[in-house]
């Protein structure tokens, strides 16, 4: 009799060079209860086969120092690593690199981020062959020691046949992000090798589910979309709708389960014999448990892949269609500018001639005076038409020079005195002593400002005020000009400065104009790399328009001119926010930014905490999602840094990390963040967390996610 023999526990190898990613498997793999080694390098991975034997390895694809597949090619040089089972975790893997995986003698390529159960069963199953070969050495000879190395050799088969079958499905599954490709695929690594016939059903809670059949048709083995479900052979679509909307699995002649992902069924897989045909064994139905399983993760990245695609190219074509009416707007504006100039000269022309021949009568003098003001004001009108046009198309060039900002504002005051004396209104002028000299077009600076002046005239009654200061200092120069007249709508001080834009006026439009001179005042402010802002008590309180540009007489800081080389000037906005996106894993950085793209926010990705940092300024975000395990300063430290900015302490911050733990939604709590979410985290989750916003008014603490709420 066979003395029994104590099991030790297996050891299993996992290199991976991510600390983080070496706490996941730690945490999916604790409940097998065996001897997990954890190393973060090829070379440290090759130490530890030396001094121990593995049951399986998991290995990391991309490290940096030996890569995953030249890991591999070395363990297999050593005698007893020539066999043992290596899984491949990799983000990404392509027919190049997995087909020298397999020739390397793995067993399986799982992507990341992986599925803890897939995980822990894969492991499991090698875990289960090492140790049934362990017994199997350790066990005597005579009749029942054959016959359980028996027991093993087929269990092992068995084992070593349905993980083959598992990696192959998995390949195929994983190979093409194409729905009806991956629908396809399934049907044909079930049929015939587990049922004669199986239909599949995806999204089947749309309007228009995704039908397919495989069977026999005509005489061979088919695989063919079907319109509806009353096109299916009887039990299969009885199978395929009572597992849709009970959502629970169906086992007997028809064998049915539902394809789920999370707590959405997505569809099902049902599979069907003939009488002739044997029932499935247990073995197959646990196979095929685990294949549904990897199915329905598969085709929901297809599915969420092929909506993406369409989001994409109803948004390029959105924004196509955005950029066509901006530019027939624009050309529009060009041609009606150019065609309002022809009649014009001919017109001036004709009140010259009457003004040099007609008699001195006081009602034609009158007559031609008025003629006289309104050609002038319409060729106005048409040159800033046509100058806002040529900004707008990039045809608009400065010819800049040293200039000093005294003799700009002497000449627009002199441009605008005429109006200004004309409404009897008082105008007071403070420019500095000294010269200050800018690099800047004289004639379109001078236009900005003489602009400025006649819009402060125009919405000033008579007999008002008007202010003009000018000064210098760390190396700008500010222009401000005030005014106590009509002022302007809290509504409108976002808008201003876009064409065609007014405050309320009387019927009788006295004041004139049609919106497009603060228009030009903008872009031409922008042209000199700098920026103009407006403030306002509201109607009747005045307004006061600042214009800031950089000045060539102060000395310059490295940062202030980092600041100034930087693009002043903002596009136009987007739908949503401003979101920062810090994660030091690019793929992770990029696909959330695509996302929230989507989602109609302005992205930008950076991948450390100092950039992060240097984006502030530049970039000024609205929301921060920010990932905790950076290289060198950490997510902590930087949610302390931003708390602690005052320019920045109202910014939503969002946590996407590897830490879940209780101690970790501590920290964050700690460290300012809002809300906390462990990798990998549902982009439509982070969207819902950016429309909620900060909880600063008093409303009861968020449960999901976030910072305080349970673990």
């Amino acid at each position: 009799m066979v003395t029994p023999i104590e099991e030790e526990k297996s050891h299993i190898l996992i290199v991976d060079d991510l600390q983080e990613k070496l706490l996941v498997f730690k945490t999916i793999l604790e409940e097998l209860d065996q001897n997990l080694v954890m190393v973060r390098s090829g070379s440290e991975a090759l130490r530890e086969i030396l001094h121990r034997e593995f049951a399986v390895i998991l290995l990391d694809v991309n490290m940096p120092d030996i890569d995953g597949l030249e890991t591999a090619r070395l363990i297999r040089q050593y005698k007893k690593s020539a066999h043992t089972p290596i899984i491949f975790i990799t983000a990404y893997a392509d027919e190049m690199q997995t087909a020298q995986g397999y020739s390397l003698g793995a067993v399986d390529y799982i992507l990341s981020p992986v599925v803890p159960d897939v995980l822990r069963s894969k492991v499991r199953v090698f875990v289960d062959l090492y140790q049934m070969q362990q017994r199997t050495r350790a066990m005597a000879g005579g009749e029942v020691a054959r016959a359980r190395a028996e027991a093993a050799r087929i269990a092992a088969e068995e084992t070593t046949r349905r993980s083959n079958f598992l990696a192959r499905a998995s390949h195929e599954l994983g190979a093409s992000l194409d729905l009806e490709q991956g629908m396809r695929r399934l049907l044909e690594l079930v049929v015939p090798q587990m049922a004669d016939a199986a239909a599949l059903v995806v999204d089947a809670d749309a309007e228009t589910p995704l039908l397919f059949l495989r069977g026999e048709r005509a005489g061979r083995l088919q695989t063919f979309p079907v319109p509806n479900y009353s096109e299916l052979p009887e039990n299969l679509r009885a199978a395929l709708q009572r597992v849709v909307r009970e959502g629970l699995p169906l086992e007997g002649e028809t064998v049915c389960y539902p394809l789920r992902t999370g707590d959405r069924t997505l569809g099902a897989l049902a599979l069907a014999s003939d009488n002739s045909s044997p029932s499935l064994l247990p073995q197959d139905l646990v196979t095929l448990q685990d294949l549904v399983s990897r199915a329905a993760i598969a085709l929901d990245n297809a599915r969420l892949y092929s909506s993406l695609q369409r989001e994409i190219v109803r948004s390029r074509e959105a924004e196509e269609s955005l950029q066509d009416a901006n530019r027939r707007k624009d050309e529009f504006l060009a041609m009606l500018s150019h065609e309002l100039r022809n009649p014009l000269a001919p017109i001036r022309n004709a009140v010259e001639v009457i003004r040099r021949l007609a008699p001195p009568d006081p009602k034609l003098t009158m007559a031609r005076d008025v003629v006289d003001r309104q050609v002038t004001l319409l060729a106005r009108l048409v040159e800033e038409l046509l100058d806002v046009s040529r900004i707008s198309q990039g045809k608009i060039q400065l010819k800049k020079e040293a200039v000093d900002l005294g003799r700009i504002i002497a000449h627009s005051v002199e441009t605008a005195r005429p109006l200004i004396d004309g409404r009897g209104q008082t105008l007071t002028v403070a420019v500095p002593a000294a010269p200050v000299w800018l690099s800047a077009d004289f004639a379109r600076l001078s236009q900005v400002v003489a602009n400025l002046l006649n819009n402060a005239s125009k919405y000033t009654g008579e007999g008002g005020g008007i202010d003009l200061t000018a000064s210098a200092g760390e190396g700008e120069a500010s222009i401000v000009v005030r005014d106590n007249g009509a002022g302007i709508e809290p509504q409108l001080l976002d808008r201003v400065f876009d064409l065609f834009v007014q405050g309320d006026r009387a019927l009788d439009r006295g004041q004139g104009g049609l919106g497009r001179g603060l228009t030009l005042v903008k872009r031409l402010v922008e042209l000199h790399q700098g920026h103009v802002a407006v403030a306002s008590d509201g109607p009747g309180r005045g307004a006061t328009f600042t214009v800031t540009l950089p000045c060539i007489s102060a000395v310059e800081t490295p940062q202030q001119r980092a600041v100034q080389a930087s693009p002043a000037v903002r596009g136009p906005e987007v739908y949503g926010r401003r979101v920062l996106v810090v994660d030091d894993n690019i793929d992770a950085a990029e696909s959330t930014a695509a996302f929230l793209r989507l989602e109609g926010h302005e992205v930008k990705a950076v991948h450390d905490g100092l950039q992060a940092l240097s984006s502030l300024k530049v970039f000024d975000p609205h929301v921060v999602v920010l990932d905790i395990g950076l290289p060198g300063l950490d997510g902590y430290a930087v949610a302390r840094q931003l708390r602690a900015r005052g320019d920045t302490n109202h910014v939503l911050l969002i946590a996407l990390t590897g830490y879940g733990q209780k101690e970790d939604r501590r920290r964050a709590a700690d460290a300012g963040f809002d809300y906390h979410y462990v990798k990998p985290a549902d982009p439509r989750e982070i969207q819902a967390a950016i429309e909620r916003g900060r909880n600063t008014g008093g409303e009861p603490a968020l449960e999901a996610h976030r910072i305080g709420g349970s673990d």
